[in-house]
């Protein structure tokens, strides 16, 4: 069956970190580009960041740069998001998508993949003062 599952999502108080992990079964992440958005109920989805499949280039929203970090590890297949100095504006779900030899679009609401494949169920970040 092929999925993407997300985990490492919890309740963080402010200033802490979590790494979120995008594991992928059933396909490999190889020629994949990754991303994470996130989403609060009644608000527009907002691209968090973005990994390419072509040369590993990263996107990061401006919202998140400079604490949040996208990486992968083939071996393990897994796509992680490491997030440092959260605030409470970070509280959402979490989800990764993949695309095959997606391109990236930066858009209003952060970088996106052009394409997206497969989606994971989400992951909750919480937040607190």
């Amino acid at each position: 069956e092929v999925q993407l599952v997300e985990s490492g999502g919890g309740l963080v108080q402010a200033g802490g970190s979590l790494r979120l992990s995008c594991a992928a079964s059933g396909f490999t992440f190889d020629d994949y580009t990754v991303g994470w958005f996130r989403q609060v109920p009644g608000k527009e989805r907002e691209g968090v960041s973005c990994i390419s499949s072509s040369d590993g280039s990263t996107f990061y929203s401006d919202s998140v740069k400079g604490r949040f970090t996208i990486s992968s590890d083939n071996a393990k297949n897994t796509v992680y998001l490491q997030m440092n100095s959260l605030r409470p504006e970070d509280t959402a779900v979490y989800y990764c998508t993949a695309g095959y030899r997606s391109p990236i679009v930066i858009t209003g609401f952060g970088p996106r993949l052009a394409v997206d494949d497969y989606k994971g169920q989400g992951t909750q970040v919480t937040v607190s003062l």
